[in-house]
């Protein structure tokens, strides 16, 4: 099992753990080497990284980009990050100014299916209200008895075709891409299966374009062992990692207790073909 954990997430943007908190469990689970990867923000880091040196744990400044490409969303991890590169901070900004104006027009169109009210309810939920998303969203369904849990509001409510999608433009793949690797960071595409499933998702051959455009880009790694990925995904995307020369990188992808798809830690090895991303990040 693995004692690195390279994505997770605290309330600075949809977890639900404050930065310290986050740490401690993450300590308390055996996790040696972590990484904070916020939803394009950076402001938990300097919190993180005091509570892992103070717990003799190896932390690593990461953030998670929201990205538009052709028609998907997807998702950057940066690791090794500078989190005061100028170019990133504006352009991390720039993608959270879009936020508050998204979750007005969320819960407009869930009033028009009938879900009225839940806009106050999701800042409730929103530690950091310029993070308002779609995760305060599904906490404020779930606590109003709209669906038993997080996964069943985003496939009843949330999900592309469902009555509270609200599309949103966010950065582009060159740009984030730009914004890590210039802030010294390596780039990694997120949690790769989860845009291969679903009734919008890309197939084979269009993941195959993602994968050289972002090879292209200057990205570097890639998510295999990550917590909504299958063990058929594992060896998939070390497939993958190997045809396009990318490294492997592993995460929980925790957003809080009892609501993610695994806690922080213990995560399955990598395949044996897979090259670790650690080995780019100073990390043994």
């Amino acid at each position: 099992m693995l004692d690195y954990d390279f994505h997770c997430h605290s309330n600075i943007s949809d977890g639900t753990l404050t930065p310290t908190e986050l740490v401690q469990r993450a300590a308390g689970r055996g996790v040696k080497v972590l990484a904070l990867t916020d939803h394009d923000d950076v402001d938990g880091l300097s919190e993180a990284r005091a509570a892992a040196e103070g717990l003799g744990m190896v932390f690593i400044n990461g953030v998670e980009v929201s990205v538009t490409w052709r028609s998907h969303t997807l998702h950057i991890v940066g690791l090794g990050i500078d989190p005061d590169y100028p170019p990133l901070v504006e352009g991390l900004h720039a993608v959270r100014s879009g936020r508050g104006a998204r979750a007005q027009k969320m819960s407009d169109e869930l009033a028009k299916a009938g879900v009225g009210g839940v806009l106050a309810g999701a800042y409730h939920y929103a530690n950091n209200p310029n993070m308002i998303g779609r995760t305060h969203f599904a906490r404020y369904l779930v606590e109003s008895g709209h669906c038993k849990d997080v996964k069943s509001v985003f496939n009843r409510y949330l999900v592309k075709g469902k009555p509270g999608y609200v599309p949103h433009q966010w950065a582009s793949l060159g740009d984030a891409i730009g914004w890590i690797v210039g802030a010294g960071g390596v780039a990694v595409l997120a949690h790769p299966g989860r845009y291969m499933v679903g009734r919008h998702s890309m197939g084979k051959k269009t993941m195959q374009e993602l994968l050289a455009e972002f090879v292209e880009l200057g990205g570097q790694a890639v998510e295999v062992v990550t917590g909504s990925h299958t063990q058929e995904q594992y060896a998939e995307f070390a497939r993958y990692a190997e045809q396009f020369n990318l490294l492997a990188s592993c995460g929980s992808d925790f957003h809080g207790p009892n609501e993610s798809y695994r806690d922080l830690g213990r995560l399955p090895d990598l395949p044996i073909i897979c090259r670790p991303v650690w080995q780019s990040l100073g990390v043994q």
